[in-house]
């Protein structure tokens, strides 16, 4: 009896055990939520205020990851930010990428292991200031009337192929599995855009639900007024707010209240710098203004996200555009936004100065100490030589025909450049007015393989006089400068998109020859002893020069390339991005330590004139100092628009 006594009072020591576990457990399980009657969110049942700030994996290199999100931390952030851009894991449709550079699971686990949690935009629109917001070229390869951001189906299929892939990943992530992840955006700004599809919005809000569970907090983001929240509203997602330094951040969050009853005031992307375009002066906002807006919103005690606080590179052709008042605007490489860390990762006086705010609302000081700015190295000069013109690439391109041009979207061609070329059957005027209207975005205009002149969307000029006769052949070589990356134009196709007339006369047929610019035609068998003529300065042409490793210790520098007109940067087959040094702002290229190797090749792939005539001295230098705000032509003053 007393052994069954035993047993009874065992079983039932063990059953209340498990009792208190699992109540313990439910009490004490990870959550991230929102306490809608407190105005506040909550983390693990404790108010929880978050202070953000954003830094995009794809714009900085995965060496650099670790260094940047450190520096992010002592100036006492709590969460890092950052979208997920969907032409970065599919390039090419149904070509995923994960690795490497994309590798942005990597990224997620570093910051969690540095402290931070993690708040994900996921897109898959995220404007970012990116080639065509972020989205794949070839979704316009089958028709450009596809209605992108919308519940059009020759879109949806593809964002429901993609985020069968990108979102289960994530779920093991979020904050209540054990993750770092607290929160992850529906679209990007959707108020802004003029579609106003609320079946596609709630499509990807389900989408998100199903692949990450019920514990998911999702969140939306729009501009600080009725308008934007009309359309960028999504019943299941959090409301917030956007708005910049200077703004009159009452107004701004009582128009979050007016659509966002209850629930936690937050500045999803807080504005401490801003964009560039070329031709337009560098922007920059004052810290003392940044600082103050900043205290302002801790102040009552809403949740802000700083965007950016380190802004990096648009290597590559990555960069995207803007339309301003009706004209074509494209960003340059420099993604350097004035943020609080400069482009090659350094604090600035503003990183201090909002330290010290941040600091006021934290219950200890922020962890130290803060990097000091990195040494950077000096290189060169060095002589460029040419090695390639337009006769030379074109005969080791691959050609597409057709009667009339076809876009880059139709070739299955997403970036760089394009050489459109005819010959003429009839006999034109003399000089005859070449006419291209559907030019996207800068044409430079050859008749027998020299360079007669250029055309510019950018500058609204479509058309120019050329001296051509009857059997000789026109080439046109197109440059993409970029898809338009904010709330309404994404379909814009590029290449040529009309009919191209001479004298009035329609052309036809067209040869098409892609120029990709990761592997350029031509160049992975240079001559090194070829003869340099240097006659031959005007138009495109590829310059390159071979130097051996840096005796010292190896570190971050900016190429210098006074007296280039304009054209692309390549550092051993590394695409460093654009140069336009007569435009401006931006004067040098920040080149990361990283690629640089034992043995280097510098290209320059120039498209209007090398200064590397008789009299000039064909070369390029790596300084020690960035130039992002170097002087720009004069305009009518417009000021920038970022939707």
């Amino acid at each position: 009896m007393a052994g069954r006594l035993s047993s009874w009072a065992g079983l039932f020591i063990l059953v209340a055990a498990a009792h208190v576990l699992l109540t313990y457990g439910k009490q004490h399980r990870r959550s991230f939520v929102i306490d809608y009657e407190n105005n506040r969110f909550l983390k693990d049942g404790e108010p929880f205020q978050i202070i953000s700030g954003s830094m995009h994996y794809y714009r900085t290199l995965p060496e650099q990851w670790e260094e940047r999100l450190a520096t992010m931390k002592t100036a006492g952030l709590n969460t890092v930010q950052t979208y997920i851009e969907w032409s970065s894991h599919e390039p090419e449709n149904d070509h995923l990428d994960f690795e490497g550079r994309q590798d942005f699971i990597r990224f997620i686990k570093i910051a969690e292991r540095l402290g931070f949690f993690v708040i994900l935009r996921p897109g898959p629109f995220i404007d970012s200031e990116r080639d065509m917001g972020g989205l794949p070229y070839w979704l316009l390869s089958e028709t450009n009337t596809v209605r992108l951001r919308s519940s059009d189906e020759r879109y949806l299929k593809y964002v429901d192929r993609y985020f069968f892939k990108l979102l289960p990943p994530l779920k093991p992530l979020l904050y209540s599995n054990g993750g770092p992840i607290l929160m992850l955006q529906v679209e990007n700004e959707y108020g802004s855009y003029e579609a106003c599809d609320f079946v596609y919005t709630t499509h990807l809000k389900n989408a998100m639900r199903r692949y990450l569970g019920p514990d998911a907090l999702l969140y939306t983001t729009d501009g600080g007024g009725d308008d934007f929240f009309k359309c960028g509203k999504n019943d299941g997602a959090y409301s917030t707010v956007d708005f910049g330094a200077g703004a009159d951040v009452v107004a701004s969050f009582a128009a979050q209240r007016r659509h966002q009853e209850r629930g936690p005031l937050m500045n999803s992307e807080f504005y401490p710098g801003w964009i560039d375009h070329w031709g337009e002066k560098h922007a920059h906002v004052n810290a003392s203004s940044v600082a103050k807006t900043l205290r302002q919103m801790l102040s009552m005690n809403a949740s802000v996200n700083i965007y950016m606080f380190h802004g990096g590179t648009s290597f590559g052709c990555k960069s995207g555009a803007n339309i301003i008042n009706g004209v074509y605007a494209p960003n340059p490489t420099s993604y350097d936004f004035d943020a609080p860390m400069n482009e090659a990762g350094d604090p600035t006086e503003k990183f201090e100065v909002l330290r010290n705010v941040i600091s006021e609302f934290l219950p200890g000081p922020p962890p130290g100490p803060v990097p000091s700015p990195k040494e950077k190295m000096a290189l060169g000069p060095f002589t460029m030589r040419r090695v390639l013109g337009l006769e030379d690439i074109m005969a080791a391109g691959s050609i597409k025909t057709s009667k009339f041009p076809l876009s880059f979207e139709q070739v299955g061609h997403g970036h760089g450049l394009m050489i459109y070329y005819t010959k003429i059957s009839f006999r034109p005027r003399d000089p005859a007015l070449l006419r291209i209207p559907g030019l996207r975005d800068r044409g430079y205009v050859y008749v027998e393989n020299e360079y007669r002149g250029l055309l510019s969307r950018m500058d609204n000029v479509y058309d120019i006089l050329v001296p051509i006769k009857k059997g000789q052949t026109l080439a046109i070589v197109v440059e993409n400068q970029g898809r338009v990356a904010d709330a309404n134009g994404n379909n814009d196709t590029k290449g040529i998109i009309s009919n191209v007339t001479l004298s009035g006369m329609i052309l036809t047929p067209w040869a098409m020859m892609p120029i990709p610019l990761e592997e350029i035609p031509g160049l992975r068998k240079i001559d090194s002893s070829i003869n340099f003529q240097p006659e031959h300065t005007e138009g495109i042409g590829a310059y390159f020069v071979d130097f051996p490793a840096p005796e010292d210790e190896v570190l971050d520098t900016f190429l210098q390339v006074d007296g280039w007109k304009k054209g692309f940067a390549f550092l051993n087959n590394f695409n460093l991005g654009r140069y336009w040094p007569v435009m401006g702002p931006q004067m040098t290229l920040y080149v990361p330590s990283v690629l640089f190797r034992e043995h280097n090749r510098l290209i320059l792939l120039e498209l209007e004139r090398a200064p590397c005539s008789l009299f000039e001295d064909c070369s390029v230098e790596f300084v020690k100092t960035h130039v992002i705000n170097g002087t720009v032509p004069m305009n009518d003053g417009n000021e920038s628009v970022r939707m």
